[in-house]
């Protein structure tokens, strides 16, 4: 194969991956990234002997990050050690109901039975659907760049897509076997993760409950970083050059090609162009207008995922009644939702996510002390303001305060908020979103914004904008497919 000088976009985990692989074909392959350190959102900060996740902090499916390192012959355990949480993570109800989700399926099963007569026995039947959705998903769709209809026009595939209930929403799927308001929440959560409502989820995506009640919810020792780590030092191996603060302003785009990509500091030749950088500032700042793909109202019309507010919390003390994954589930879903996709505004009463990672982990923060990262979920593209990120820390620590038992404010040594302004700040994001596109019926597989730039003809798409979808094993698979993609067509002499 020709050896190709190939520009990457982002040092995120779908960047990242691409990157690795395609310099392992042999191609000689640059990573510019806008921030001071790789790994895109799954940046850490560290400070006073804390070190903090500033992104994500669930590590499930971890059979998607042992395949990638496999593919380099190695293994997660060559670079971090993996442990299962049990309880996988506790959820706070309302009316001061509490429950702690065990790794165990025998205890699972005896929780749900606790909570519903019989609902035991249909959770085996549930799962067992959704592993057969998670196994055909992960076989027989996620790995196609659904560039064209014409990937999916293949009978098995099209009665498999009405097995899956692609047609069906989520909710109809948990509601119909289930009825105790903390069970179906409980079904009903992970796809949260997808950046999405159960009611907009197509039924397929209870695959996600497979993930978590099966395959289990993991940490890697040292941090989610750790994963960041691990690819960077593969990526360095197969000769990958990582730049940091290399913010690209501009694609210069000659003959229908990307030629050059200028970045703050200089300007690099590129033979192919992989972008795992917010996919409508890639089209509508770094590209001329004839060069986009979408317009303006295009992305308009999108439903994005939530944005975030964030804190990164240091606390001096311990805090006995958490555990490293907490959900404050003590409020109306529905009513948070609302405030979300169809109704903008800052929520009236905010569901909320807590993680304490040195439960788990003794070295992110000092001894006898606690990291603490707070999570909210945000309608994208409101106001962001200090004092209304303040005023709903407060909410959210008077919660915390009343479900932990302990007084946390007052122990607090170190505190850091991160929201929408930051989210475009820091990556570009659209609106501010903090998982990408929403994973609605209407924008899955084909309706996603396409991996391949249909204008620009060596210019390749990679991360959550694009396919398959939000979430990191998500990212590290786009990446895969990406570099698959760019390596056929450079064999064919496509591009």
């Amino acid at each position: 194969m020709k050896t190709k000088k190939i520009i990457v976009i982002g040092s995120g985990f779908a960047g990242l991956t691409a990157a690795g692989l395609l310099a392992k074909q042999g191609h000689e392959v640059t990573i510019l990234e806008k921030n001071d350190q790789p790994g895109g959102r799954a940046r850490i900060w560290e400070k006073d002997g804390f070190t903090f996740d500033m992104g994500p902090s669930w590590y499930w499916m971890p059979e998607v990050f042992e395949q990638y390192f496999n593919l380099f012959g190695k293994t997660a355990s060559d670079f971090y050690d993996l442990v299962r949480l049990d309880p996988a993570y506790r959820v706070f109800f309302k009316n001061e109901e509490q429950v702690d989700v065990p790794a165990s399926m025998d205890e699972l099963i005896a929780l749900f039975e606790s909570k519903e007569k019989g609902s035991g026995v249909r959770l085996r039947k549930f799962l067992a659907d959704a592993k057969y959705k998670y196994d055909t998903a992960m076989t027989d769709y996620v790995h196609r760049i659904s560039d064209s209809i014409t990937e999916y026009f293949d009978l098995k595939l099209i009665v498999k897509s009405f097995q899956l209930q692609i047609f069906q929403s989520l909710r109809s799927e948990v509601r119909k076997q289930f009825t105790h308001p903390g069970l179906v929440s409980l079904l009903e959560f992970p796809v949260l993760f997808l950046g999405s409502t159960p009611d907009k989820t197509p039924a397929m995506y209870s695959m996600m409950n497979y993930a978590d009640l099966v395959l289990g919810t993991w940490y890697p020792m040292g941090g989610m970083h750790q994963i960041v780590r691990a690819m960077v030092k593969i990526a360095e191996e197969q000769g990958v050059k990582i730049l940091v603060n290399q913010e690209v302003t501009k694609i210069e785009v000659l003959k229908g090609k990307a030629k050059r990509v200028h970045a703050k500091q200089q300007i690099f030749e590129a033979d192919v162009l992989v972008a795992g950088s917010d996919y409508n500032h890639t089209e509508q700042v770094l590209l001329d207008k004839p060069n986009r793909e979408y317009d303006e109202q295009y992305w308009e019309n999108r439903t994005m995922s939530p944005s975030s507010l964030l804190f990164y919390i240091g606390v001096n003390k311990k805090i006995p009644n958490l555990l490293h994954h907490n959900l404050f589930f003590d409020e109306d879903f529905e009513t948070h939702a609302n405030e979300i996709y169809d109704q903008p505004k800052w929520p009236t009463a905010p569901l909320f996510y807590a993680c304490v990672s040195s439960k788990t982990d003794s070295s992110v923060a000092p001894e006898s002390s606690e990291n603490l990262f707070l999570l909210m979920p945000l309608a994208p593209g409101i106001e962001d303001t200090e004092e209304l990120r303040e005023k709903y820390f407060q909410m959210m620590m008077k919660r915390l305060e009343q479900r932990s038992g302990e007084p946390i404010a007052q122990n607090i040594v170190l505190k850091r908020s991160f929201c929408i302004k930051d989210f475009q700040k820091d990556y570009h994001s659209f609106k501010g979103n903090a998982y990408g596109l929403a994973n609605t019926l209407m924008q899955t597989a084909i309706l996603k914004p396409k991996m391949k730039s249909a204008k620009v003809k060596n210019l390749f798409y990679t991360g959550q904008l694009t396919v398959p979808g939000p979430g990191v094993p998500p990212s590290i698979i786009s990446g895969q497919m990406v570099a698959k993609e760019v390596n056929r067509q450079i064999e064919e002499s496509i591009i």
